[in-house]
């Protein structure tokens, strides 16, 4: 089992920066994928990134060139640098951990993770 806590939420001008951070205890998180989801309030959980256990990472089309995921084995954390940020990017950002391996293109959809952090709110003002 993993637990998951982000941190690094909070409110930002339009065109500002944010690094959020999931930090995990339990298991090693050397052998899960990594995502990172958002929602906002009456819509569904979406999908923003990932990081597969061999480093791969995959964006949503919404936030590639802006967002940058990463992940630390050793500390058992994983990021998200956050740059030029719009005011819809405002959400409640998700960490979420997979065991295994991703396809290419797989890991994408909140249903193929396992564990959840609580949420950290982004609010970007414009």
């Amino acid at each position: 089992q993993v637990q998951l806590v982000e941190s690094g939420g909070g409110l930002v001008q339009d065109g500002g920066s944010l690094r959020l951070s999931c930090a995990t205890s339990g298991s090693p998180i050397r052998d899960y994928a990594m995502g990172w989801f958002r929602q906002v309030p009456g819509k569904e959980r979406e999908f923003v990134s990932r990081i597969a256990w061999s480093g791969g990472t995959y964006y949503a089309t919404s936030v590639k060139g802006r967002f940058t995921i990463s992940r630390d084995n050793a500390e058992n954390t994983v990021y998200l640098q956050m740059n030029t940020l719009k005011p819809e990017d405002t959400a409640v950002y998700y960490c979420a951990a997979r065991p295994g391996y991703c396809l290419a293109d797989g890991c994408l959809s909140s249903q193929d993770y396992t564990y959840w952090g609580q949420g950290t709110q982004v609010t970007v003002s414009s």
